[in-house]
Order: C-alpha cells, then sequence, then structure tokens
C-alpha cells in the first residue's frame, strides 16, 4: 500500500498559515526527509521551545513520529526518562529499545535543535518487530501497542501469577477474556470479523505484523507503563436461564471505541457504545457452571481501575468480509473534564476528569494515509501540530479535526518535567 504525507511548505508565516498549509498539502506522497532546509521550516516561532520538536521522516514513517509526539507530550513519562530513573530498572537482555527511546526523549525535551532523527530507536525496535524498519505503511495505534510492550519489557519488576494484558477491543466486547487459569469467556467478535486471540511476546516475522497485539505478564509485574497506562475492566455475566452471576477482570492499555455514526457523534456516544449491555448467543455462549451446560448471557463492563493516562483508539477502519471503508466520522471530544465517572465502579472512582493532552490524526483512506500529532506543550500550555519536522502551534478550537484516530486522556496536572540533576 501506498503512503502519503505533507511536504514542508513555505518559509516562515502565522500560525494559522502554517496549520493551514500542513492540512492543504496531506496527501502529498511521503518522502524521506533528508534534506537540512527541513530542519529550518519546522519550527513556527525564532525560539525554540522545549519538548517542541520535529521529527524526520525516514520513509512512511509518520505513524511511528506521530506516537512518538504524543509519548512526548506525557509528563510522568517524560519525567521518569530525563530524571534517570529508569537506568536501574533496566533489564539487561532487552534495554536497548527503552535506552534508545530515553536518549530521543533527551533530544526532544533538552536538546536545542528543531528537529531531530529517530533512527536509532527504530532501529532498536527494528530488531524486535523487523515489519517497522520496512518503508511501508504501519497501523499507528498497533505501533503503539508494540513501543509500550518494549518498554514495559525493559522497565519491569516483580514476579507474579500469569495474565493477559491486550487492547479491549469491543465491537462487541471483547473476542476473548481468559483470567489466571480459568477457562476462557467466549465473546463475540469485532466488527472487523477477526477473533482476537493471545499474543505471545516473540520477534514478528518480516512478512508483516499481526492485527492486533496481546502479552501475558505477571499480576504483580510493575513499570511506569503499568504505572501510568494500565486500568482493569470488569465484566459481570449473567446468565440467562439460571441468572447466575459471574464475574472477570481484564486488564487494558487501550480501550478500542466502535463508531455509532457515519455522521457525526461526541466520544460520550463512543464510550456508551462500548459500555452498554451485550447479549451472547448462538456460538457466542457461556457456558454456564450452575446450569452445566452453553447458555445465552447478558454481559456488561465497567472500569475497576482508571489509569492515569487512558487511550482511546477510534475505530474508523471497518473490515466486513472483503468490503473494507474507512468511517470519517466526525468526532466531538472534549479539552478537559472528561468525566469517566459513569462507566467506572462506583468503589473506584478515583480519578474521574480527564484533560486532554495528545490526539494522533489519520489522513486518506484504508490504501493510503498519513499521520500527525496534536499535543499540549507542558511548559507553556499550548497546543501544537507535528507532521514530521514540520511544527505549527495551532489555537485550541483547532484540536477539535474529523482525522483524529487516538486519544490520550490525563488525570494528572501538567507540570515541567524535571530533568536529571548534573550535580
Amino acid at each position: 500500500m501506498q503512503h502519503w504525507s505533507i511536504h514542508p511548505g513555505g518559509e516562515e508565516g502565522s500560525t494559522q498559515q502554517c496549520y493551514q498549509e500542513s492540512r492543504s498539502h496531506r496527501f502529498t506522497e511521503c518522502t524521506d526527509y533528508s534534506d537540512t532546509s527541513s530542519v529550518k521550516e519546522s519550527s513556527m516561532a525564532q525560539q525554540h521551545s522545549q519538548g517542541v520538536t520535529g521529527l524526520r521522516n525516514l520513509g512512511n514513517t509518520c505513524y511511528m513520529n506521530a506516537i512518538l509526539q504524543c509519548l512526548c507530550s506525557i509528563t510522568p513519562l517524560v519525567e521518569y526518562f530525563l530524571s534517570g530513573k529508569y537506568i536501574t530498572a533496566l533489564q539487561k537482555d532487552s534495554g536497548e529499545a527503552a535506552t534508545a527511546f530515553a536518549y530521543l526523549m533527551t533530544d526532544m525535551w533538552l536538546g536545542d535543535s528543531d528537529c531531530v532523527s529517530p533512527e536509532v530507536f527504530r532501529a532498536a525496535i527494528g530488531k524486535i518487530y523487523p515489519a517497522f524498519l520496512k518503508r511501508t505503511q504501519q497501523d499507528a495505534q498497533e505501533f503503539l501497542i508494540y513501543v509500550l510492550n518494549e518498554l514495559h519489557e525493559a522497565l519491569k519488576k516483580g514476579i507474579g501469577t500469569g495474565r493477559e494484558w491486550r487492547q479491549m477491543d469491543q465491537g462487541g466486547i471483547l473476542a476473548e477474556v481468559q483470567v489466571g487459569h480459568e477457562e476462557s469467556l467466549s465473546l463475540r467478535d469485532g466488527s472487523d470479523g477477526k477473533r482476537q486471540g493471545e499474543y505471545r511476546r516473540k520477534k514478528t516475522q518480516e512478512n508483516g505484523l499481526s492485527t492486533k497485539c496481546y502479552r501475558k505478564v505477571a499480576s504483580s509485574e510493575s513499570s511506569i507503563i503499568t504505572r501510568l497506562f494500565e486500568g482493569q475492566l470488569n465484566y459481570d455475566i449473567v446468565c440467562l436461564k439460571c441468572e447466575n452471576c459471574t464475574y472477570k477482570n481484564e486488564v487494558f492499555t487501550v480501550l478500542s471505541l466502535p463508531i455509532p455514526s457515519e455522521c457525526e457523534c461526541s466520544l460520550q456516544e463512543c464510550l456508551g457504545c462500548f459500555f452498554q449491555q451485550d447479549t451472547l448467543t448462538w456460538n457466542n455462549q457461556i457456558h454456564c457452571a450452575f446450569c452445566e451446560s452453553k447458555q445465552d448471557a447478558a454481559v456488561r463492563a465497567s472500569i475497576a481501575k482508571a489509569p492515569k493516562t487512558v487511550i482511546f483508539h477510534l475505530k474508523r477502519f471497518d473490515c466486513q468480509g472483503r468490503v473494507k471503508r474507512k468511517l470519517r466520522t466526525d468526532i466531538h471530544y472534549p479539552l478537559n473534564n472528561l468525566d469517566l465517572s459513569p462507566y467506572i465502579y462506583p468503589l473506584f472512582r478515583k480519578h474521574p476528569k480527564y484533560s486532554l493532552c495528545g490526539v494522533v490524526n489519520h489522513f486518506g483512506d484504508l490504501d493510503g494515509g498519513h499521520y500527525t500529532a496534536f499535543c499540549k506543550n507542558t511548559v507553556n500550555q499550548t497546543w501544537y501540530s507535528f507532521d514530521d519536522t514540520r511544527v505549527c502551534e495551532i489555537p485550541d478550537s483547532a484540536v477539535q479535526t474529523a482525522a483524529a484516530y487516538l486519544l490520550f486522556y490525563s488525570c494528572q496536572p501538567f507540570s515541567i518535567p524535571t530533568p536529571k540533576c548534573k550535580c
């Protein structure tokens, strides 16, 4: 599939002009930015600001650049790497990607260049997942899950009983739920028609990536990734014959939300669709221990543990058999005070309000597209548009876009990351 990108436009101009030019050029073919002139065009101001740094496109790597920019906007994550805390947690056999990530965060926050190259980080992650070394289109959401997986593996501590850490995909609720050594609960497939299975951590074959990513972690394993991004869903499962109720818990890092309308809807409507009660029938029946047979069941999910940073994946790519399409629904999402309390189990409502800190946009369609990012800078509380090497300040009103694909929300107050003391 062909990938598309934006060529940098002219010289310096107004903030709004820069943003409009970026949108108008979004279907220009993606190129390898090796020309040093791109560096000059990446800054929208004469003075370089902390955390406002463009990333070179290494050949169809706009998906990677957009994800890295959003991760760079999450203050606790940046603080962890800039302070050097990651060094003591590094696993000897799997620390190359985490170290490269730390160096890249340092360059983006403490460097004096308007643009840096992510080639070292790409090479490190590419050793584990060779598909990312190809100059071919990749999905930003899949790349995000692989990056979080590798950072966790490199920085984890502790050993415990097995559990799944996975993307939650409710196009109906999940494809599988598995807790410890209990029997799997088979639920209906998502809208892409593909059955989700367990992901066992291994090197990806060079012919491509799996469409869903899962990994098995220990229940007592902890890392900066689990502390910031890990949440837990609780499933209430009621047998429709005997009305016996059972419960299942599932850990998540990304909530993949169905889009209930083709024209316009709100993020709250997407969340309502995700958390609505679902009925399991036919091939999706559960095995009821009391009835001792497979029965229809009603399943409802709620959040038992809300993560400090919640990531929403908007399911714009709809695949039904051979028919593939992109949903261009204009989804309205709040910049501040996102209230998740209606979906959180009453006993665990600790962090119900969230503020938007990053957006990954996708322009184009399934056969060719381009990724950009909108990120809120924690130093000056200003929103910026990141389009590879091109960086523009944008007004709050421009953050709302029909191209939004991933949303990053944080319940923590914005602050300036603190670098490692050099004393």
